[in-house]
């Protein structure tokens, strides 16, 4: 029993950093089974919910680079339960993030599910592949419909993962799941537009009678 995610990230300088903060204690006493080394259903159902992440990768300078990636929900996939995988589409062509993994493969990834306050980090070690080389990964990979290119794949090999506190997640919601929320209220909009235009009808008709009843 171990935490894996923490067995990776927790380096001498951040153990330090864990002394000097009080929590030292917490994290080398604990006794749970946090491993995390393979993807479960519920990891597999939160990934192909997501339409976008963020990859961090380091250069040779030492320095980080984070990109966030979109696409349509699902365009990161779970090839294996230690696989994930997602076509590469042509950007501003600067090739930081295929550059750097070409030095050290080391890549984090955070998902985020900010209406429902979620959060899924992982390490990984990242490599790129050519799709025209290997058919069967690109029909994997594909998103019908997408607009541009599929330059190459992207394969993250995991290492661990771990589940983050939901603290501090500000709730943000797509137009989609803003439009499925919203889809009741605008029927009952509708329904009362025309409940208020056959009262108003019925009002005239009843004025009418009665001036007519007057004259």
């Amino acid at each position: 029993m171990g935490y894996g995610f923490l067995d990776i990230a927790a380096t001498p300088s951040v153990k330090a950093a864990q002394a000097a903060n009080g929590s030292a204690d917490q994290w080398d006493g604990f006794r749970g089974d946090r491993d995390f080394d393979r993807f479960t259903d519920a990891e597999t159902a939160f990934i192909a919910a997501r339409d976008n992440f963020y990859m961090a990768t380091v250069s040779e300078t030492g320095w980080p680079y984070v990109q966030h990636r979109g696409g349509p929900p699902g365009f990161l996939r779970v090839l294996d339960e230690r696989t994930l995988g997602f076509a590469d589409y042509r950007g501003n062509r600067q090739y930081i993030s295929l550059g750097n993994p070409q030095a050290c493969d080391r890549v984090s990834l955070i998902l985020v599910d900010y209406p429902a306050q979620r959060r899924l980090k992982l390490f990984g070690h990242a490599e790129a592949r050519s799709l025209a080389a290997d058919p069967a990964l690109a029909g994997q990979l594909a998103t019908p419909g997408y607009r541009g290119p599929a330059e190459r794949a992207f394969v993250i090999h995991l290492a661990r993962f771990d589940w983050n506190c939901p603290q501090h997640i500000t709730p943000r919601f797509t137009e989609a799941e803003l439009n499925e929320a919203l889809d009741p209220v605008r029927q009952r909009l509708a329904a009362l537009t025309v409940e208020n235009e056959t009262l108003r009808a019925q009002l005239s008709r009843v004025r009418t009678t009665l001036e007519e009843t007057r004259s």
